[in-house]
């Protein structure tokens, strides 16, 4: 498995001089550093440990302008060989870098104590001790201290088989599947277009598949990919990779895009994260302060926001919110560190727990739901995010950056939460899950809209789908709206009749007149069959007006007994049905039917058959194609 090593330390304690007496490799390649004698930007090497894993460094810099392209470096390492001079001992960039590395969850490392030629004997011996108290509270508390010169050569097998022995030992922090790389370079070599590098955190990376810059999603091809300075064909996740890109030039790109694959990765202005503030911080952490924000190899300022609390002193835990004014592309567990605007110094750092982040109420219960995510399992972690996504729900590749768990294993967990009826897949295209919490709040809310529905409507045998989905479930995703009523139908909990929804209890009461009046309406229209009075007659012969009997009409389209064919057209179900057995045994012989052919079919007038030929294309029964109708389905 390939290991990625950073260096840290303060400036001029011979960082980048050991890496080129390590390697050969001169990791200043700038102008400006070369004259300055300072590392400003980035620089990298391979070092050959004579074994199948490589090992690549990545140099930072000292300079305290330049923290924040040491954290654009350090975010892809996994572990940390820190440089300290034997003639000046810890300074301030020591302890800062430190507490970063501290910051972004690296576990692991060795000490190079450098310029012993300096130095003499003794000196070395107070430098150790010292060395021991300040290390003590910190990951490195138990890691080898390995005395070298650049200049002399001394000490430097000593460091290599430290190194050799630690990456043949070293296994590196779950990877998932999620192709993530996050871009510290971009630049152009000639004949070749566009190249950004980057460390591969997770996933791989394969030559002429489609790529995603992330966040402002541009596409791209991966032309060619170079790993430890040799082409290869597919890059595997923890190496230091360069990645030649076709369809974008370097102006498209900048440091803190990301590379991952299309659809994968979904920025977000709000996170919700587990933040903690340093001991070494001078001031406490205020609630909507504005900081500068690191995470992967992107720098931004942000505001953090927290939720049960206005600030956390130093050496304190909480969870907060971080809002962005551009969106983020996070994945759960991804580490950030935190620096103030003055003084320009590293106050906090921790772990994203929520990359979808929702603006919440501040001391609700929705806090302690945020709080539960911290370091839950599998099954807990894909609930949790699930109810605080609410109706929305979440998608198969959305769970993958909230949980953070590869796809395999997270396929099993939901398989199992769903067999247990714990989650609900809703919606099979785009493999979306709702929580079923959220699931059966739905269903009571819609249980009870159809209970008050009946109260109002006592007259209507019920409410249709689209009426239900834009009155009572406009902010429920009509998916997710559908797929509830059809699990209430299959518990007979409701029921659909004739495109209608109701209770099973519910039926319709009439009053003695109205139950009159439908017997009448009844009588005249199964009498009249495909040549009904027209409506004006009917309700002059009934001595009523249409407001009046509008309720008895709408039930008796409602039961089926009686459909609307125009206007002032209404024409009894009987009727119809023997209108399209007729169309059934002439489609039988026929493949078109004109207006002459149903006229002389059905024996109608030209005031009945246009309107009942616009009603069988409505119905979907016939199609029309010129003047000519044609079977449209099997009746």
């Amino acid at each position: 498995m390939p290991v990625v090593m950073g260096t840290a330390g303060h400036i001029d304690h011979g960082k980048t001089s050991l890496i080129k007496a390590l390697t050969g490799t001169d990791c200043d390649r700038l102008a400006e550093e070369k004259k300055r004698g300072i590392t400003i930007e980035l620089g990298f090497a391979n070092l050959d440990l004579g074994s199948e894993t490589g090992l690549s460094i990545i140099d930072v810099p000292g300079h305290e302008k330049f923290v924040k392209n040491m954290v654009a470096g350090a975010a892809g390492i996994d572990f940390v060989l820190l440089v300290i001079a034997a003639d000046e001992g810890v300074m301030p960039q020591t302890r800062e870098h430190l507490e970063i590395c501290t910051l972004l969850g690296i576990e692991k490392g060795i000490i190079a104590l450098t310029k012993i030629d300096m130095v003499d004997e003794d000196w070395l011996e107070l430098v150790k001790e010292d060395l021991k108290d300040f290390l003590a509270p910190s990951f490195l508390a138990d890691a080898p201290v390995v005395p070298v010169s650049s200049h002399t050569g001394e000490g430097l097998d000593v460091l290599r088989n430290k190194l050799s022995e630690f990456v043949s030992n070293f296994v590196p922090k779950r990877r998932t599947d999620l192709a993530r790389l996050p871009i510290d370079r971009v630049f152009t070599i000639k004949g070749h277009g566009t190249v950004v590098t980057g460390t591969l955190v997770s996933g791989q990376l394969r030559v002429g598949e489609e790529i995603m810059v992330y966040p402002d999603l541009k596409p791209a091809k991966i032309r060619s990919l170079q790993s430890h300075g040799e082409s290869v064909e597919v890059a595997p996740a923890g190496r230091r990779t360069a990645v030649n890109l076709h369809g974008l030039e370097v102006e498209d790109l900048s440091r803190g895009d990301v590379l991952g694959s299309p659809g994968t990765l979904f920025p977000s202005t709000v996170w919700d994260i587990e933040l903690t503030c340093l001991v070494s911080s001078p001031l406490p952490l205020k609630h909507r302060k504005e900081v500068h924000f690191h995470h992967g190899s992107r720098e931004v300022q942000a505001k953090v926001y927290f939720l049960d609390r206005e600030k956390i002193a130093p050496g304190e835990k909480a969870v907060c919110q971080v809002r962005f004014s551009h969106p983020m592309p996070g994945v759960y567990g991804d580490r950030v560190v935190i620096r103030s605007f003055s003084p320009l110094r590293t106050i906090a750092g921790g772990s994203i727990i929520n990359p979808q982040g929702r603006k919440i109420k501040r001391f609700s219960d929705d806090v302690q739901k945020i709080e539960s995510l911290i370091d839950a399992e599998p099954e807990e972690l894909v609930q949790t995010q699930l109810e605080l996504a609410g109706t929305d729900g979440l998608s198969f590749t959305e769970l993958g950056i909230m949980t953070n768990v590869a796809s395999k294993p997270l396929e099993k967990v939901l398989q199992s939460l769903n067999g247990r009826q714990l989650i609900y897949l809703f919606d099979k295209d785009s493999r979306t899950f709702v929580h079923g919490r959220v699931f059966d709040s739905i269903a009571q809310g819609f249980l009870k809209y159809l209970a008050e529905f009946h109260l109002g409507q006592p007259m209507k045998s019920g409410v249709s789908r689209n009426e239900a989905a834009s009155s009572w479930g406009k902010k429920v995703p009509f998916k997710l709206l559908h797929f509830v009523v059809e699990r209430l139908i299959k518990k007979e909990e409701i029921v659909s009749e004739n495109d209608l929804l109701r209770l099973p209890d519910h039926r319709v009461s009439l009053a003695s007149d109205q139950e009159k009046l439908r017997s009448k309406l009844t009588v005249v229209y199964e009498e009249g069959g495909l040549t009904p009075p027209n409506l004006k007659d009917v309700l002059d012969s009934l001595d009523l007006n249409f407001k009046e009997a509008a309720s008895v009409y709408r039930l008796m389209q409602d039961e089926g007994t009686l459909i609307r064919i125009k206007e002032d057209m209404y024409i009894a179900s009987s009727a119809i049905e023997g209108l399209k057995n007729k169309l059934r045994e002439y489609f039988a012989e026929n493949e078109e039917l004109g207006p002459q052919d149903f006229k002389e079919l059905v024996g109608l007038s030209r005031k009945f058959s246009i309107p009942l030929l616009e009603y069988m294309d409505r119905d979907k029964i016939t199609i029309r194609v010129g003047d000519k109708r044609r079977l449209r389905k099997q009746m």
